[in-house]
């Protein structure tokens, strides 16, 4: 074979080669959008570039930190920041092409997380299932009508503003007036009763957050408790998004059945944040500067909160908004709003609170649309004339005040309504059992605490509470079951509470 055959041979089989070479070959490429960063605020952005981007998608930036996409134009898209990474102009942005969503897992119980469902305890990675954290509300053939009470343990709320499992019930007052302390004595009466309990922290002190931790803990209730954290410190984007989250979680437990009960500390802060972000995006302001949207904000929120029927699974979400007024303005635009989403309010009065009537609520500007019907039987038979009496008193209290002469009459009522003011009054941390409240609205009622000195009914209520532990009457188990007390149950609870107080005259007298 010659040189020239030779050198034939050796390109036919190279040409050979790179043919085959190139049938085989398959390229392992992946398109995808990318945008840059034009213009960066604080806490927001505007990306060009990502033509394709969907509402509410989570975006991934170069320096590694997440954004949200939330307001959508022809030339760009305004972006909202979700954490504090180090973000620059003409950064890469990707799409992730998946709406937010939140880790949900049976783990999450006793933990503390923030809105994107990073651990902040150290105790460890939260690996579960992942739901979006914007969800529709389930529609009304899929729920069930509100019935069965959620005992908060103060007497105030549940004998005279009842609150039922799958209910919207909001507090409002000025800042100091005890509105948290409501809803962590609310949390510590759920132990032992299976409700779960989340706390969502939207927009608080660190400080503040870490005292409710250390509160629950001490009377242990983290065990079914989630605490979602999103201080003031972070940035706005994680206080927008710190609610939804938090209800994604919720709603995971109910549709497993269970009961649920959520608390927003508060959502003030969350329409602050929202007003703040729309503020710096340009969208057009309404009144107080709020967007014309504000109501959609929460109303798309609250309404994810219900009572789910048997064919659901029989699960209920119980939401317990807290908002801030100032100088007492229930007529401002987030108190308003917030009182037309919600199923009743519980209103905190300054100068109740000032005055040491605590809990500080506002009988008559508080009322539960629920009422009567998520209430047990033995309390309906007993919140009418209480409330009855407790207004009349608080009617005649500013006539007495100018020394007026008072018949006897008027002087019985202002009797009986101190009374119930002073048998309402309850210290924090100390829920009281339903044969308990019951136990003591029953001889209020009876006028047994007429003649007393206001000064011993606290020390008769401790006394009262400790003999029902004790004599275990047969009357707590038909309160438990929801029966009507019949006319011996009332004999034997009043029997007891005449017995007490004849013990205390005994010793009294013996000193």
């Amino acid at each position: 074979m010659s040189a020239k055959q030779n050198l034939q041979q050796v390109l036919d089989e190279t040409f050979q080669g790179l043919e085959q070479n190139r049938l085989s070959f398959k390229a392992n490429l992946t398109l995808e959008e990318v945008g840059r960063v034009s213009q960066l605020g604080q806490g927001v952005a505007r990306v060009s570039g990502l033509q394709g981007v969907r509402s509410e998608e989570l975006l991934r930036f170069a320096s590694g930190g997440y954004g949200l996409a939330f307001d959508l134009t022809e030339d760009d898209i305004g972006v909202i920041l979700l954490d504090a990474a180090q973000t620059g102009a003409g950064d890469l942005v990707q799409r992730t092409k998946r709406v937010l969503d939140i880790e949900v897992t049976e783990q999450v119980l006793g933990r503390i997380i923030d809105a994107l469902g990073r651990p902040l305890d150290e105790a460890g990675p939260i690996e579960g299932k992942r739901l979006p954290i914007e969800q529709a509300a389930p529609e009304i053939i899929q729920r069930a009508p509100v019935t069965e009470p959620l005992q908060t343990g103060i007497k105030i709320i549940d004998a005279l503003v009842p609150i039922g499992k799958g209910q919207r019930e909001l507090i409002l007052g000025d800042r100091q007036t005890g509105k948290t302390s409501l809803v962590v004595d609310t949390i510590i009466n759920q132990k032992q009763t299976g409700v779960i309990c989340i706390y969502c922290a939207i927009g608080q002190r660190r400080a503040a957050v870490a005292k409710v931790i250390s509160d629950l803990q001490e009377h242990g209730a983290m065990d079914y408790t989630v605490v979602l954290l999103a201080n003031g410190e972070d940035p706005p984007g994680l206080i927008y998004i710190a609610p939804y989250a938090a209800t994604s979680i919720a709603e995971f437990f109910m549709h497993l059945g269970r009961d649920v009960l959520i608390i927003y500390d508060d959502l003030t802060q969350h329409a602050r944040a929202y007003r703040e972000l729309s503020l710096l995006l340009r969208r057009p302001p309404g009144r107080e500067a709020f967007p014309g949207d504000i109501f959609y904000l929460h109303s798309r929120l609250l309404e994810r909160a219900t009572h789910l029927n048997e064919a659901m699974g029989g699960g209920s979400l119980t939401a317990i908004p807290i908002i801030e007024t100032e100088a007492q303005n229930l007529s401002a635009y987030i108190p308003t709003n917030l009182i037309s989403i919600t199923d009743g309010q519980l209103y905190l009065s300054p100068q109740l609170f000032y005055k040491g009537v605590l809990p500080a609520i506002d009988i008559g500007l508080s009322v539960s649309r629920v009422g009567g019907k998520a209430q047990r039987r033995a309390y309906r038979e007993l919140a009418g004339p209480l409330r009855l009496a407790y207004a009349q008193f608080e009617e005649l209290e500013a006539f007495a005040r100018f020394g007026t002469r008072l018949d006897e009459t008027t002087q019985q009522t202002l009797t009986r309504g101190r009374c119930i003011r002073e048998i309402l009054k309850q210290a924090p941390y100390n829920p009281l059992k339903v044969s308990e409240q019951i136990t003591l609205l029953l001889a209020v009622n009876e006028g047994l605490f007429d003649d007393l000195p206001y000064a011993m009914l606290t020390q008769l209520e401790g006394e009262i509470r400790r003999r029902l532990k004790e004599e275990k009457l047969e009357a707590e188990e038909h309160i438990e079951q929801n029966q009507s007390l019949t006319v011996s149950d009332k004999e034997a609870l009043l029997g007891l509470v005449k017995g007490v107080i004849a013990a205390r005259h005994q010793g009294e007298g013996h000193g």
